[in-house]
């Protein structure tokens, strides 16, 4: 088996580490692994294992011939049996599979909010029929698919998470005392960093210690924006850190005291992931696949409720004793749920399937 993983960018993001991550296991359990970026490289690059063949096409439009020719003459001299797209890269998939018939497309769908809004699918569902296969992140996006997409095959497979390279001396936290809380997410709308914001501004009010550590990309729009504005009119620039996309971040997970996420929509978080595999107890925000994930070994509130979040941190800070306890039982149910191993042995018989 020879398969390509297909990604529009290779900027720190869950599809794009996702990409990147089965690429490099399937690396060692295949003929041959190969991972095309479409548009935008990014520090993602860096963490491919030697092992993967390795594409750049710098598209730059929707329809991009030279892109175009430029993959399929890859595909065809790789031999490649299986075209892995993710995301919102099946368009360039679906221009594959109508050149090349015999090459099999599978659909990798992480967009959580397309099932907890159910999304219109537009074009994606008439280009649908052209998949052999679809791999939803959470059970919402699998009944979403059968709802709306043409496509027999399809599959529940989890996300997992796995950490690579050589993590930069100076890659700390800013500061080293009190207690640290890490949010790791992109700055977008769907992470909800304002409902994040609300509810440590009144956490830091009863008490002091606390220091919140953002890591994502920020863009410079309207939503961060928005977010610097809120922490400037709430005196809480000596307490929360811009860290912006880091290429590793293992050990910044492991300075921290907890690990959150504040989300208003969700796949299957690979963040929450990275808190188990780091030992960070975790207070989430119950959409996507994360009450399955997180099961009683956290703290799940609502989302959108600052409120909720807001107690359920305070009470982690407050208890050091449950704060262990269910970080111990939240890393144990990562380590054996969402391994490498257990998921790569169901995406394998997915592929072989087809």
């Amino acid at each position: 088996m020879r398969v390509l993983q297909l990604i529009d960018s290779l900027r720190p993001g869950g599809a794009e580490k996702m990409s990147v991550t089965y690429a490099n296991a399937l690396a060692t359990q295949i003929d041959a692994s190969f991972l095309c970026c479409t548009r935008m490289e990014g520090l993602l690059k860096k963490q491919l294992a030697p092992e993967v063949g390795y594409l750049f096409l710098n598209k730059t439009g929707t329809f991009d011939l030279r892109a175009f020719l430029k993959l399929k003459k890859f595909v065809k001299e790789n031999k490649v049996d299986i075209i892995q797209a993710h995301g919102s890269s099946w368009f360039m998939g679906v221009l594959l599979k109508i050149s090349l018939p015999k090459l099999k497309l599978v659909w990798h769908d992480h967009y959580g909010a397309r099932a907890e809004k159910d999304l219109r699918p537009g074009l994606l569902s008439i280009f649908s029929e052209y998949f052999d296969g679809i791999i939803s992140v959470n059970l919402q996006l699998k009944e979403w698919a059968e709802r709306n997409l043409h496509c027999n095959k399809i599959a529940f497979i989890p996300n997992f998470a796995s950490f690579g390279g050589r993590e930069p001396k100076d890659n700390n936290l800013q500061i080293r005392e009190g207690f640290k809380i890490i949010h790791l997410a992109n700055l977008k709308p769907p992470k909800d960093h304002l409902n994040l914001l609300k509810a440590f501004g009144k956490l830091s009010q009863v008490n002091t210690s606390v220091s919140l550590h953002l890591i994502g990309k920020e863009e410079n729009n309207f939503y961060s924006q928005e977010l610097r504005k809120f922490i400037k009119e709430n005196g809480l620039e000596d307490k929360i850190y811009f860290y912006g996309e880091r290429e590793e971040i293992m050990n910044l997970l492991q300075q921290a005291d907890l690990g959150v996420l504040s989300s208003s929509s969700e796949g299957l978080p690979v963040a929450l992931l990275e808190y188990g595999f780091a030992g960070l107890p975790v207070v989430c925000t119950k959409v996507g696949e994360c009450e399955s994930v997180v099961g009683t070994a956290g703290v799940l509130v609502p989302p959108n409720d600052p409120e909720a979040l807001f107690l359920a941190l305070k009470s982690y800070v407050e208890n050091e004793v449950e704060r262990r306890k269910d970080s111990v039982a939240f890393q144990k149910r990562v380590f054996e749920t969402y391994s490498e191993k257990q998921v790569l042995k169901q995406l394998l018989s997915f592929m072989r399937d087809l």
